[in-house]
């Protein structure tokens, strides 16, 4: 479903992707992790066409979104959901507006945007009394959820994550992971999630690491822990700084 072939991406004098190629899995959870400023939030928002790289090739279902205008670019939106990182609630609108502006948005009227409002809550498990409330009133957890139920209002095929779970506590992270997972086998979505919390491995299909603008892995989650690649070494055991090793370490 999604696939980048060869993508690079320069801002400046400086290149953020250098050459990444991946093939994500249709049905599955893909996590990308890598360390702070590797570039990974770049790479979410070149697959959904928010910044066009400056070479190579990125296919969603067949098309190359590379080379879409944006009147093209809105038929793709169509299939995509991308979950922000601190789920970009407008504070001014309650929580029915903010799942339903891009239905009003489309013209549907409020009845039925409520129904579907009220459907989205109680698939990320929020009730229903929370509608008109403001973000101001919601606990983290809680927002991140909203956020979620925004984006499944469009019924997309693929959802991004762009670190879905930062700022929050281990609970409410373990939670929010359920909640994800729960997503994925439910409406047998296509998900793609930024993240450095390993937790998340529990949960996920494969797992691919950015390192110095290229993947450097890609592999099973469930075999994580057992790899003897260099680079997740290194970043699962939380040894990030310095140089990565060459050889295979031993256990």
């Amino acid at each position: 479903m999604i696939q980048l072939n060869d993508v690079r991406k320069k801002f400046g004098s400086t290149w953020i992707s250098k050459g990444v190629t991946l093939e994500i899995p249709p049905g599955q959870m893909t996590v990308i992790i890598g360390r702070s400023g590797e570039g990974k939030s770049v790479l979410l928002k070149q697959i959904i066409g928010l910044i066009k790289p400056t070479s190579g090739q990125i296919m969603v279902d067949d098309i190359d979104v590379t080379k879409l205008t944006n009147n093209e670019l809105s038929i793709i939106f169509k299939k995509l959901g991308y979950v922000f990182q601190f789920a970009a609630l407008l504070d001014s609108l309650n929580v029915f507006e903010n799942i339903s502006i891009k239905l009003l948005q489309d013209g549907i009227n409020k009845n039925e945007a409520l129904a579907i409002a009220k459907e989205k809550l109680s698939l990320v498990h929020l009730p229903q009394n929370i509608l008109w409330k403001y973000p101001s009133e919601l606990s983290g957890g809680m927002r991140k959820r909203v956020g979620l139920a925004r984006t499944l209002t469009t019924n997309p095929e693929i959802i991004l994550y762009d670190e879905p779970t930062t700022g929050l506590d281990p609970v409410t992270t373990r939670v929010i992971h359920e909640l994800m997972y729960d997503m994925q086998q439910r409406l047998k979505v296509t998900s793609v999630v930024i993240s450095h919390d390993i937790e998340i491995f529990n949960y996920a299909d494969n797992i691919a690491l950015l390192h110095e603008g290229q993947i450097r892995f890609f592999g099973d989650a469930k075999t994580i822990w057992q790899s003897n690649n260099p680079f997740i070494y290194q970043f699962i055991r939380g040894l990030s700084e310095g140089p990565i090793q060459t050889e295979t370490p031993q256990l």
